[in-house]
């Protein structure tokens, strides 16, 4: 689980080949996906990147957090295992 990331506040018109391209500066992306609203597609303003390796995500977020993509400034942490509700 260390090796996938939660990138919050992404900008609207970002797409998953977007943060692929941008997160694989700092090492080999596994996936990259940007989460949608169900009912109107559009996107939601966060998305996960899982990369190859920890050392990887570490770097990724030592380049990304806190820095710009696409005019936003980008919130990037190891992502959490989703609750129960």
């Amino acid at each position: 689980m260390e090796n996938k990331l939660f990138i919050g506040n992404l900008s609207w018109g970002l797409k998953d080949d977007d943060l692929k391209e941008a997160f694989g500066q700092a090492g080999t992306v596994l996936s990259a996906t940007i989460m949608s609203d169900r009912a109107t597609g559009r996107s939601r303003g966060f998305g996960f990147v899982e990369m190859e390796t920890a050392e990887e995500a570490q770097a990724a977020i030592e380049m990304w957090h806190g820095k710009e993509l696409d005019g936003r400034e980008l919130n990037v942490n190891v992502a959490r295992p989703r609750e129960e509700r």
